[in-house]
Parts: structure tokens; C-alpha cells; sequence
């Protein structure tokens, strides 16, 4: 009959625990690769923020100055509506003439001025939103980032003590912290105390 050889304790112990350890580690690089997802969409969204918000103070400074120069044109027009009053009857069918061209003129101006202001408030607008979609993303992939960390910090310590419950908890933070970064790409809902 053939010997059969049973393994010691000691052995089935240390391959237990290296089971335990190689699926802690395993995890804990998926983690890392769910944080390093996570500050991606984080930096972009910050990234794209600061810009639309630069887009968007450069739109209205353009409409600032159109709105300006709607002003002086308008501001003319009144000039030249008191000048032709004072000329009254006096003035020279010529001089009328050149005046209500003028005024003809600066008319025109002024509502092209109107126009184009009113347009760059709607790109201007359209940049807020881009901005407001990015400032609301943001704080979802902060705290993924500070959850994510915290459970990799945790399945480290699950492997150092070989803690099954410390382990579950770092899978429980990993989850919440892949839920929040999903959702700063998708905000697909919507936690009060991450809003402004």
C-alpha cells in the first residue's frame, strides 16, 4: 500500500495565510488603480473648472466693453439729437442732413454693439455651467481619493495582521470610494453635504 502524506499544520497555515495575503494584495493593487482613476477625473475637474472660470471672466470683460462702447454710441445720439434741436430751422438742408446721417450711423453702431453683447453673455453662461458642472464634480473625487487611501492603508495592515475584519472594512471604504469617484464622472446623484 502507497504511504500517504498528510501536510503538518504548520504548513497548511502558512499556505492559508499566503491565500489570504495574495488576495489582500491583489485588491489593495486594484484599489491603486481605482485611486489613480479617481485623482485623474479629480485633476481634470479642477483643471477644467479653473478654465472655464478663466473663459468665462474674459467673455465678460468682452461684454463689458461692448456694453461700453453701446453706451457712447447711444450717448452720441443724444449729443446729436440736442444739436439738431438747437439748430432748429436754422440749420442747412446740408448740415440736417450730414447730422441725421451721423445719427443714422451711431444708430446702427449701437445696436450692432447690443447684438454682440448679448451673444458673448451666452458664451459666457455656457462657461459658468461648465465651470458649476466641474466645481460640483470635484468634491466627489476628494473624498473617493481620502476613502480609496484609507483602504489601502487598511489591507496593508489586514496583511501585517493577517485581520480578516480590517480587511472587510478596507473593501467596505474601497466601495464608497469607487461609488463617490463614479459618480464625479457621472453625478448620477446627487449627497447635500458635498454641494455648496
Amino acid at each position: 500500500m502507497a504511504e500517504i502524506e498528510l501536510p503538518e499544520v504548520e504548513e497548511l497555515e502558512e499556505k492559508k495565510f499566503d491565500s489570504f495575503t495574495r488576495r489582500v494584495a491583489l485588491t489593495t493593487a486594484v484599489y491603486a488603480v481605482f485611486l489613480a482613476i479617481t485623482a485623474l477625473g479629480g485633476n481634470n475637474a479642477m483643471k477644467e473648472m479653473l478654465l472655464a472660470q478663466q473663459e468665462a471672466a474674459n467673455k465678460w470683460a468682452h461684454y463689458q466693453a461692448k456694453v461700453q462702447r453701446e453706451n457712447l454710441y447711444r450717448s452720441q445720439q443724444i449729443l446729436g439729437k440736442l444739436q439738431l434741436l438747437s439748430l432748429g430751422k436754422d440749420a442747412s438742408p446740408q448740415a440736417r442732413g450730414e447730422i441725421e446721417k451721423a445719427l443714422a450711423h451711431m444708430a446702427a453702431q449701437e445696436e450692432r454693439y447690443k447684438k454682440e453683447k448679448e451673444e458673448i453673455a451666452v458664451e459666457a453662461r455656457e462657461f459658468e455651467k461648465e465651470r458649476d458642472l466641474n466645481r460640483d464634480k470635484d468634491p466627489y473625487f476628494d473624498y473617493a481619493e481620502v476613502l480609496l487611501q484609507i483602504a489601502i492603508v487598511m489591507s496593508s495592515v489586514a496583511i501585517l495582521s493577517s485581520s480578516r475584519p480590517i480587511y472587510g472594512a478596507s473593501l467596505g471604504f474601497a466601495l464608497l470610494g469607487i461609488l463617490l469617484s463614479i459618480n464625479g464622472f457621472t453625478l448620477w446623484a446627487k449627497v447635500p453635504f458635498l454641494h455648496h
